[in-house]
């Protein structure tokens, strides 16, 4: 959809501003993987369809809420994508810790209270909400917040409150600068009117619920085959051949003395008479030994470790 740069804040032209490389912050390196934005795409996708039927029939106009991305910001980067003014729902979403915050373009709001008074919507001047026109309002973002419950309770069951409406972000204090937040934006349309709306999460109240849907819930006999797998596992493993060695205390010599080794040279070692030898795997001291022989063929002996004391000398 082409927009036009004459548009004022709040409208579609919002959309374009997500284009282009995002930055990396590496003092905040988590992110929300592929499949947590997934799932709560899935739960926003069923708040936006039900969402979009409550206002066709509570506004008596045809109407579409529709899903457009899922990203994680930090609070006050959020808060600069904001317009100003704008119609912000402070929520509490009991009994998850935290406050959410529901926005919608003030454009948007006024021709929904139109259409409830029984106006024909169309351009609405921007203006502070009557005392007439807040409780219409008010009763609106609750039915919405009822459509978001609806659309959380697979994951969670939440009951959204509305605290308050507040129209500049700049004087809302709901979370620290720097905190992590989810940001979900929609497209919205009351009869002609189109605007971007954003549902914002807090990034550590939505986090715990999302890796608790990671655990799934195994059958008898999925669990049955899963542990036949492991014990597969296991067998195969304990009798998979592995390369043993003994060895002295290394000893450090200079390079020429190295090149000059000859047959029948003797090199002293290190290694004192009274400390047994280590037996490693791959470079890493598993055990202790001591020489000996099995018959014609060299062997050794495992016995306990020394003390510390002795291995540092």
């Amino acid at each position: 959809m082409t927009t036009s740069p004459t548009r004022s804040p709040g409208k579609m032209s919002r959309r374009g501003g997500s284009a282009g490389p995002t930055a990396y912050d590496f003092r905040r390196p988590i992110k929300l993987s592929r499949d947590h934005v997934r799932t709560l795409q899935i739960a926003f996708e069923t708040y936006a369809r039900s969402c979009g039927t409550l206002l066709t029939t509570r506004l008596r106009t045809v109407s579409s809420v529709s899903l457009v991305s899922i990203e994680q910001l930090n609070y006050d980067e959020y808060v600069a994508t904001l317009a100003n003014p704008t119609v912000i729902a402070v929520v509490a979403i009991d009994p998850l810790p935290g406050t959410v915050l529901m926005e919608m373009a003030s454009s948007a709001v006024m021709t929904a209270i139109d259409h409830m008074l029984g106006g024909p919507g169309g351009p609405q001047p921007e203006r502070p909400l009557t005392e007439v026109e807040m409780p219409l309002l008010r009763g609106l973002l609750e039915r919405m917040l009822g459509e978001l419950r609806y659309g959380f309770e697979t994951l969670v069951d939440i009951q959204p409150k509305l605290r308050e409406i507040e129209y500049n972000a700049q004087f809302l204090r709901a979370h620290q600068p720097g905190d992590a937040v989810v940001i979900a934006t929609f497209e919205m349309k009351v009869g002609t009117e189109e605007c971007m709306a954003s549902i914002c999460l807090p990034f550590n109240t939505i986090l715990p619920v999302l890796e608790k849907q990671e655990t799934i819930e195994l059958t008898s006999a999925e669990r049955s085959a899963r542990e036949t797998a492991h014990r597969h596992l296991t067998a195969g493993l304990s009798a998979a051949p592995i390369d043993v060695a003994v060895r002295f205390h290394p000893i450090r010599m200079r390079t020429d003395d190295i090149v000059d080794l000859r047959p029948g040279d003797v090199v002293p070692l290190g290694h004192p008479t009274s400390v047994p030898l280590e037996v490693t795997v791959n470079e890493a001291v598993f055990a202790h030994a001591v020489p000996g022989n099995q018959g014609a063929r060299l062997a050794c002996l495992v016995v306990p470790s020394p003390p510390k004391e002795e291995n540092r000398r």
